[in-house]
């Protein structure tokens, strides 16, 4: 499953910076807004200590960690709506990624200049919220204009949809995000077909300077109650200090955050935060090969999960031995976990579960 998240934020807070510490890939990080014009992707291994665990207890010689991709957006300004900037090209940026992850300034420094001059994490949201409500706008503006021409010619079917588009743009203009505009089943689709910005999900990451570390400062406090109001996460992270660890081995970084009184890196909390606001679990399957992590969406059916690893293992899909991970962790090997009956055979309709470990019994046609 290749989904994406996209790093957003106005230009000089930090997004590139993260970006490279997240992927490698090199990113432009000057301390000049436009320095990173294209798109830069990264593949991310997804951190789980369960499985090296699941490896060893099935005697797999290797890990394959599941993935996900980041994308560094170039900085946003005011009036990118209408062009402003990049701002065009950007926004469309945004509208091909499953979720933004902002990346807010919370930090004072003299040396790194401020896009609108001074530190104010509301302010700077409320830019970046506004180009994406009138990009919105626009977007829904245009179908209502083509819907009602086809609803003044007699068209009934355009008549009800004007309905839909007409409350949505009321509720946009509002200042509210497409993800919480209600739109009975049948219609969700002509929302969908919209892709609007703000119906994405959306995590901020405050950047702070590392004396704010791990609560974070008076800034991340407000960009708390931003991100309370709109019921998502905020993850206070350190782009200077997570710069400085990816040049690091993992046993001097393990050694650096320990210096630092962090359990975890920013990173590795950003990658999880990201999985949660996607809706996102992992599976595991293992063999002779190797240990592998998986990612599919909570709620997921077995069959479907199987097509992840294999489309084949879908289309021909039989059931699936399933032990969750706690249960092979506690058992200590796969016999011992048969001899507990802790193995169970789930069919077609079984809800793939966080930490299930998989083997699928497929026809091959």
């Amino acid at each position: 499953m290749s989904l994406q998240c996209g790093l957003v934020g106005l230009p000089n807070v930090g997004k590139s910076t993260i970006f490279n510490a997240l992927s490698n890939a090199g990113a432009a990080a000057e301390n000049y807004p436009f320095c990173t014009v294209d798109p830069n992707v990264g593949v991310v291994p997804v951190p789980d200590d369960r499985l090296p665990r699941v490896a060893e207890l099935a005697g797999s010689p290797e890990t394959v960690p599941t993935t996900i991709e980041f994308v560094d957006i170039a900085g946003l300004v005011e009036g990118a709506a209408e062009g402003e900037g990049l701002g065009n090209q950007f926004l469309a940026n945004i509208r091909e990624v499953d979720a933004i992850i902002h990346v807010v300034r919370c930090f004072e420094d003299d040396e790194v200049a401020h896009v609108s001059g001074t530190v104010d994490p509301v302010r700077d949201v409320d830019v970046i919220n506004t180009e994406l409500l009138l990009k919105d706008l626009e977007t829904v503006e245009k179908r209502i204009d083509k819907v009602e021409t086809a609803a003044k010619k007699g068209d009934k079917e355009a008549a009800e949809q004007l309905k839909v588009f007409e409350r949505l743009r009321k509720h946009l203009s509002e200042g509210h995000w497409a993800r919480s505009f209600e739109v009975s089943a049948p219609n969700r689709p002509l929302v969908d077909e919209l892709f609007l910005l703000t119906e994405k999900p959306v995590l901020y990451a405050a950047n702070v300077g590392d004396e704010a570390l791990p609560d974070g400062n008076e800034y991340v406090d407000q960009l708390r109650a931003i991100a309370d109001e709109e019921g998502t996460q905020v993850v206070v992270i350190s782009a200077e200090l997570e710069s400085q660890m990816a040049e690091l081995d993992p046993e001097e970084r393990q050694l650096f955050l320990n210096d630092a009184g962090l359990q975890r890196s920013g990173l590795e909390r950003l990658i999880h935060a990201a999985y949660d606001v996607l809706d996102l679990i992992t599976f595991f399957t293992a063999d002779e090969k190797g240990a592998y992590a998986w990612t599919i969406k909570e709620g997921t059916r077995a069959p479907q999960a199987a097509g992840e690893v294999h489309t084949d293992f879908e289309e021909g899909f039989i059931k699936a031995e399933t032990i969750h991970f706690s249960d092979f962790d506690a058992a200590g090997s796969e016999a011992a976990a048969r001899d507990a009956g802790l193995l169970r055979t789930e069919g077609k309709d079984y809800v793939v579960k966080d930490g299930d470990v998989m083997e699928f019994r497929f026809n091959v046609s």
